[in-house]
């Protein structure tokens, strides 16, 4: 197996190679992914008056909301209150619709807190009006090629649509994307997996079973159906990975969110390796859809809903930062004075290496820790932040991290910092951190400068 080694990414992009690119748009912040991170930096820094462009790949955003739909929100109330800002508004418009298009519910894992359950559409759809809302320009399948870099600045990236190789040049480029691409082909050195070997976490697919008759289910209280997984492995009907089939209630009455079918040993940032395991996940799912049609009391009549596109990636590149983030910060609810979101959630590993999840819970010490605002930062360019999954910090702090609410917070904080920036004129290094925090709290951020949420 490989080890974990810093990496950098050498052969960049510089002005002169691209002065015949005649499409320009010029933005003030340019947000790359328009996930839970890159939402929360893209709405942040348009409420500040900005002008701001968020490139997003693929054809709809949410990032793992898109890609694993109905995949509940967790970390969003550590001790048991919300942590504020962008993400908690969201989650008020979701709550105050008619009828409520979300809900607040106990995990069926003792290793985790609260979780927020959807309607997928719905939920997907809120995120495009506050986008709107904050004038945010929302660019559609339009992939980021490469960074235009002038000395220590990136001042703009090459992307592609259907129409062709375009430009965007922007003061502060936010890398939102969670490969961290940008980021990575600017120079900024990173690291592929654990420590210890170089072992990324499994890559998964989601899916519904609908028109199940929840009522009727047997074994309903164990989360796993571990007798059931027993016998189809046993059987060979289904394969030996799906020893613990995660299931529960989705948002709507007789569906049933499934987060079973992991592939182990893929690297998301290899598209072989991605396609490869999304193949693969989908015939392990037509197995778990057959068997359960068989066997299991109640899904007689069901069939397969709302699939992932795709697989969801956990992790790929973990960049370095100003700070990095420890396990031994998050297990001992270290706070920071640069803290810009707080999170308890648990250290979620997903079969990393092996076909066994490991979740490791912190809601049992009651208590958060805060991320600080320099875990985004990089060392040497002066108008870069990455933000979400890919931010400064050791595989076990990123297991937590990883989290949608968590991410949307990192979001608010990056935009919210590009914008003080720019206001500035100072690079994002030279701001004062913690006038930013108390922007943050203004903004109606909880759980920062001291210990209560």
């Amino acid at each position: 197996m490989r080890s974990c080694k810093i990496q950098v990414i050498t052969g960049v992009s510089d002005q002169s190679l691209h002065q015949d690119i005649k499409n320009t748009i010029n933005t003030d912040v340019l947000v790359i992914g328009g996930g839970p991170a890159g939402f929360g930096a893209a709405v942040a820094a348009s409420r500040q008056g900005l002008k701001v462009c968020l490139l997003e790949s693929g054809p709809v955003i949410g990032g793992i909301m898109a890609t694993c739909p109905g995949m509940p929100i967790g970390a969003a109330y550590p001790n048991g209150m919300s942590i504020g800002g962008i993400l908690d508004e969201y989650l008020k418009r979701l709550y105050k619709m008619n009828p409520p298009a979300a809900e607040k519910r106990k995990c069926r894992l003792a290793e985790f807190g609260p979780e927020v359950f959807y309607d997928h559409e719905i939920a997907i759809y809120t995120l495009f009006e506050m986008l709107q809302e904050a004038g945010v320009q929302l660019l559609l399948n339009a992939t980021a090629l490469e960074p235009i870099l002038d000395d220590n600045r990136v001042t703009g990236v090459i992307y592609y649509d259907k129409s062709g190789k375009k430009a965007i040049s922007s003061r502060v480029l936010i890398d939102c994307s969670g490969d961290g691409n940008m980021a990575a082909m600017a120079g900024v050195p990173f690291e592929l997996g654990d420590e210890a070997h170089g072992a990324m976490m499994a890559v998964s697919l989601t899916f519904f079973m609908v028109n199940v008759e929840a009522a009727s289910i047997e074994g309903y209280d164990d989360p796993y159906f571990t007798q059931y997984a027993q016998k189809g492995i046993s059987s060979g009907r289904l394969h030996k990975d799906l020893h613990k089939i995660y299931w529960f209630p989705g948002f709507h009455d007789n569906t049933i969110f499934f987060n079973a079918v992991h592939i182990k040993d893929v690297d998301g940032t290899n598209p072989f390796d991605v396609a490869t395991a999304a193949l693969e996940a989908r015939k392990r799912i037509r197995q778990l859809s057959s068997f359960f049609k068989e066997e299991i009391r109640g899904f007689e009549k069901s069939h397969i809903e709302t699939m992932g596109p795709s697989v969801g990636v956990c992790e790929t590149r973990r960049f370095e930062g100003l700070c990095r983030l420890s396990g031994d910060d998050i297990y001992s609810g270290r706070k920071f004075k640069d803290g810009v979101v707080c999170c308890d959630n648990a250290v979620d590993n997903v079969c990393r290496g092996s076909n066994i999840s490991e979740y490791i819970s912190l809601i049992e010490n009651g208590t958060f820790y805060q991320v600080p605002f320099r875990c985004m930062l990089p060392r040497h360019i002066d108008n870069l932040l990455f933000a979400g999954r890919c931010i400064s910090a050791d595989s076990v702090a990123m297991a937590s991290v990883r989290g949608m609410a968590t991410c949307m917070g990192l979001g608010q904080a990056a935009g919210t910092a590009a914008a003080k920036s720019i206001v500035e004129t100072k690079s994002l290094r030279d701001i004062n951190h913690e006038e930013l925090v108390q922007e943050l709290r203004q903004q109606g951020v909880n759980g920062l400068n001291g210990n209560r949420v």
